[in-house]
C-alpha cells in the first residue's frame, strides 16, 4: 500500500518498481532487424483484486492496470518533469484556475473506438466524483470540500476549472482515463464498483495503453498482448510497443521468485538485501544485470488500528475498547517505537543495504522530505520506563503486562504471508514487545485478504505494512487527511478524531493551493514532524531500490522514480532464441 504515488491508492507492498510512467523525455532508436517479438516474463505475490484502476486499493491490482490505462500527463522517469501523454498540450489562465486540454486526435482505444473530450469528462464527473463510486483519488481532485468543474470544449479539448488555486493539478493529470462507450451504462445501472472484477472477460477491460488484457488464471498467471491500435511512436515511427505481451506469473513467495528468475523462469526480480549476495555474483553467468538506483520511494510501518466506531450491521464496536484504550494511548506507541531495532533489521533483514526511516516521506523524495523530526533510538530501559509510567506493570508475575485496569496486553500483529522480509521484521518486532512484557500473536495473511481487513471489516488490532511513495506529498491526502479512505489507523472520519489530525487536515487543504514551493515545504515539513511526534504509523525501515533484468532487452533504461520498464512501449528483445523459454512457461502451467 502505496501512498499513494498516483490519485489511485497504490498501496503498499511492491513487487515491481512503479510501472506508471510509461513514456520517456526522448524517443528510442529502433535496433537493426525486426524489433518485434517476444514476452516479457514477470511476477507478482499476489492475484489482482480486480482490474478496475478507479477503485484500485493495492499494488497486486494497479501492477496490471497500469499496462493498459493512461492518463493526460505522466512524468519523465529521470527529471520528473511533467510531460505531455494523452493530451498533447494544454493552456492555463493568469489566475491559474483554468486549464484547458488539448488532446491527441490519433488516440484510440484498443477495442478501436476514438479517444475523445467525452471520456475524460465522465472519468471525473461520472466516476471519480460520483458519491455511489468508491475511489481514493477523489480525495485528491476536491479542494475544501468542492470539485473540478469539468466539461468538454469539442472532441478534443477538455477545460477544468479549478475552485482554488491547486499547485499539483498538472502531475495529479495522470490519472487513469476511462472509456465511457464501454461503462456509461454501467454507471447508470449502479454497478460500475463490481464491474471489471476478476471474472470479466478480457475483451470487456478496455484502455489506451501499449497492452491489454489476455487471460487470467486465478493464481497462476495474468497475460497481456499488445494493443493493436496503440497510439505511439518510435523515433523511426515504427508502431508500438516492440514486444508481444507480457506474462505476470503469481508467485506468493518473494524466496520462490529469486529462485524461478535464477533458473530463467522470469526476466525481472527484486533484489531484497538477503538477495544481493546470491544474485550480484552470478550476474555474468545468469546473463543478467543487477541495478542499483537508490532508496526505495515507499514507506514501511506498523500501525494499531485506533478506529473509534462502530460496525453498523452488529452494532459492536471495531475495536475491543481496553484494546482502544491502548492503541489510542500515545505513551504506548512511544514504547512500541522505542523497540523498534532499525540498525538490527538492515542489518539482518536487508543485509546492510537498507536505510532507517524516520519521516512521512522517504528520503529519495528529494524537495519536499523532512530530515528533521522527532526520532526514536532502541532503548528497551526507556521503553519499559514509559510503559511503567503510564500504568502498564506486571501486576501477577506472570510475564506479562497488565493496563492500570488489570487487563493483559495481548493483541494480533498482522502482515502478508510471502513477504518474507516482512515476516522477519515482524517477528523481530514481537520479540522485542514481548521484552516489554507484551503477548503478540504474529499471523500472516494472504494480501488481499490482509487488504480487506484493513478497510472493509476493520477487525484487526496491529498490522505490518508499507505504502507506496512519490516527491508530491498531497498525492498521499488520502493517507493523511482525517476523512481519507487510506487513512489508514482511523479511516473516513467524519471530524478529526484528535486536534493533530484536525492540524494536519489544514495543512493539506492549505499546502495544495500553495502555489510558493517554499511555502509549501513549510507546510509539508510541519506535518511530517507532527506524524514522528503523534505516531499513528510508527516507521521501520526502507530497502535499497535494487532489481535484476535479463540482458536480452534493448532500449532499458532504469531510473529510481521509474524503476526497470517505464518506457515498456520501447523495450524489445535483442535476440528471440529466448522466446523457447517463455512459451515453455506458458505450456508448463497449462
Amino acid at each position: 500500500m502505496r501512498k499513494a504515488l498516483s490519485p489511485t491508492i497504490i498501496s503498499a507492498l511492491f513487487v515491481l518498481s512503479a510501472l506508471f510512467f510509461l513514456s520517456s523525455a526522448e524517443a528510442a532508436s529502433a535496433p537493426s532487424g525486426s524489433p518485434y517479438g517476444g514476452n516479457l516474463v514477470l511476477a507478482s505475490l499476489g492475484d489482482p483484486k480486480s482490474f478496475n484502476p478507479v477503485i484500485a486499493q493495492e499494488v497486486s491490482t494497479t501492477m496490471v492496470t497500469s499496462f493498459i490505462f493512461e492518463g493526460l500527463t505522466t512524468a519523465d522517469p529521470e527529471t520528473l518533469k511533467v510531460m505531455p501523454n494523452l493530451a498533447k498540450d494544454w493552456q492555463v489562465s493568469e489566475d491559474g484556475l483554468t486549464w484547458t486540454f488539448i488532446l491527441r486526435e490519433d488516440v484510440r482505444w484498443n477495442d478501436g473506438a476514438p479517444f475523445t473530450a467525452e471520456d475524460v469528462v465522465f472519468t471525473f464527473n461520472d466516476l471519480i466524483y460520483n458519491d455511489a463510486v468508491p475511489n481514493s483519488a477523489r480525495d485528491v481532485f476536491t479542494i475544501d470540500g468542492q470539485p473540478f468543474e469539468v466539461r468538454k470544449l469539442d472532441d478534443h479539448r477538455v477545460q477544468f476549472i479549478l475552485p482554488k488555486p491547486f499547485s499539483p493539478f498538472l502531475r495529479a493529470m495522470s490519472q487513469e482515463i476511462l472509456p465511457k462507450h464501454i461503462l456509461a451504462d454501467v454507471v447508470k445501472e449502479g454497478k460500475f464498483s463490481f464491474h471489471w472484477g476478476i471474472d470479466a472477460r478480457p475483451q470487456e477491460i478496455v484502455g489506451t495503453g501499449p497492452f491489454q488484457l489476455d487471460r487470467y488464471s486465478p493464481g497462476e498467471r495474468v497475460e497481456f498482448k499488445r494493443n493493436p491500435y496503440y497510439w505511439k511512436r518510435s523515433g523511426e515511427g515504427d508502431e508500438l510497443p516492440y514486444l508481444d505481451g507480457i506474462i505476470m506469473m503469481i508467485i506468493q513467495n518473494q524466496d520462490l521468485i529469486v529462485l524461478k528468475f535464477l533458473e530463467g523462469e522470469l526476466d525481472y526480480c527484486p533484489v531484497r538485501g538477503m538477495d544481493f549476495p546470491i544474485l550480484k555474483p552470478r550476474e555474468r553467468e545468469g546473463n543478467y544485470t543487477v541495478f542499483e538506483v537508490g532508496a526505495d520511494f515507499g514507506t514501511s510501518f506498523i500501525v494499531f488500528n485506533q478506529n473509534r466506531r462502530s460496525n453498523p450491521d452488529t452494532e459492536k464496536p471495531f475495536v475491543e475498547p481496553h484494546k482502544l484504550r491502548w492503541f489510542t494511548d500515545l505513551r504506548f506507541r512511544k514504547a512500541v517505537a522505542h523497540v523498534i531495532d532499525k540498525a538490527r533489521m538492515i542489518e539482518i533483514v536487508k543485509n546492510g543495504l537498507g536505510y532507517p526511516q524516520h519521516a512521512a516521506m522517504s528520503p529519495s523524495a528529494g524537495f519536499y522530505y523532512n530530515e528533521h523530526v522527532q526520532t526514536y533510538a532502541y532503548d528497551l530501559a526507556r521503553a519499559k520506563k514509559i510503559l511503567e509510567d503510564a500504568g502498564y506493570k506486571d501486576r501477577d508475575s506472570d510475564g506479562i503486562i497488565e493496563d492500570d485496569r488489570g487487563i493483559p496486553v495481548e493483541f494480533n500483529l498482522y502482515t502478508n504471508a510471502g513477504n518474507v522480509e516482512r515476516e522477519k521484521i515482524a517477528a523481530m518486532i514481537r520479540h522485542d514487545l514481548s521484552l516489554l512484557g507484551m503477548k503478540v500473536n504474529f499471523l500472516g495473511v494472504e494480501f488481499n485478504a490482509l487488504i480487506q481487513k484493513l478497510n472493509a471489516t476493520y477487525d484487526w488490532d496491529a498490522i505490518l505494512l508499507g505504502l507506496t511513495g512519490g516527491v508530491e506529498p498531497h498525492f498521499g491526502r488520502n493517507v493523511w487527511h482525517s476523512s481519507g479512505q487510506l487513512h489508514v489507523w482511523s479511516p473516513m472520519q467524519s471530524e478529526p478524531a484528535t486536534d493533530w489530525e484536525a492540524r494536519v487536515d489544514r495543512i493539506f487543504d492549505a499546502a495544495v493551493q500553495e502555489l510558493d514551493e517554499d511555502k509549501r515545504k513549510i507546510l509539508y515539513d510541519e506535518w511530517q514532524r507532527i506524524v514522528s511526534e503523534e505516531l499513528p504509523l510508527i516507521y521501520t525501515i526502507l530497502g535499497g531500490n535494487i532489481f535484476a533484468v535479463r540482458d536480452r532487452f534493448g532500449n532499458l533504461r532504469p531510473t529510481a522514480y521509474g524503476g526497470a520498464f517505464h518506457n515498456i512501449e520501447e523495450i524489445y528483445i535483442k535476440t528471440h532464441d529466448t522466446r523457447r523459454m517463455t512459451q515453455g512457461v506458458m505450456k508448463g502451467n497449462e
